[in-house]
C-alpha cells in the first residue's frame, strides 16, 4: 500500500506541475468536479485550507484557465468558482492512460471480486480519514502512537 500511495502522490505532483498549479489546486479542481460550483469558503472546507490560501489558489487556477468566477444566483454579492471545461479536459487527459489501464486491470475480476475490492477501498478510505482526523487532533509529540495502541504498554 505505501508504494502505491507514493506512486499516486508522485503522479499527482507531476500532473500539477505540468498544469502549472499546486497539489492543493488539483484537489480543488477535483472538489469542483465532484461537488459543482462553490464559494471560496466552501472550497476552503473541501480542501482544508484557510480562506486566504484559497484566495491565492483561485488566482492560480484562474491564471491557468482552470476555473472561472461566476455570479452566485442566490447572492449577487458573492461569486461562485466553477471549473472550466478546458481545465477539466486537461486534467482528464493526464489521467486517461491510468484510467484505461485500470479498466483493463479490473476486467479480469468477477462481480463478487470487484465488490470485495470496493469494500477494501471503502474501508481503507475510512481508516485513512480517521487517522488523518486523529493526527490533526493530537499534539505532534503524542501523534506517533497509533490509534488504539497505548504507547506505554507496547511490548
Amino acid at each position: 500500500m505505501p508504494d502505491g500511495g507514493h506512486a499516486f502522490s508522485q503522479l499527482n505532483a507531476l500532473v500539477a506541475e505540468r498544469m502549472g498549479v499546486t497539489l492543493s489546486d488539483l484537489d480543488c479542481l477535483d472538489a469542483l468536479n465532484r461537488h459543482g460550483p462553490a464559494t471560496a469558503s466552501a472550497l476552503a472546507r473541501f480542501v482544508d485550507l484557510t480562506l486566504g490560501s484559497v484566495s491565492r489558489m483561485i488566482d492560480r487556477l484562474d491564471a491557468a484557465d482552470c476555473i472561472k468566477r461566476v455570479p452566485d444566483p442566490g447572492d449577487r454579492r458573492k461569486a461562485l468558482i466553477e471549473p472550466t471545461a478546458s481545465g477539466l479536459a486537461r486534467v482528464r487527459s493526464y489521467y486517461a492512460g491510468l484510467a484505461a489501464c485500470t479498466l483493463d486491470d479490473l476486467a479480469g475480476f468477477t462481480e463478487a471480486e470487484l465488490a470485495e475490492i470496493q469494500r477494501f477501498i471503502d474501508k481503507t478510505r475510512q481508516s485513512t480519514t480517521a487517522e488523518l482526523t486523529r493526527l490533526r487532533n493530537t499534539p505532534a509529540a503524542d501523534a506517533a502512537s497509533p490509534a488504539g495502541h497505548d504507547k506505554d504498554t507496547a511490548e
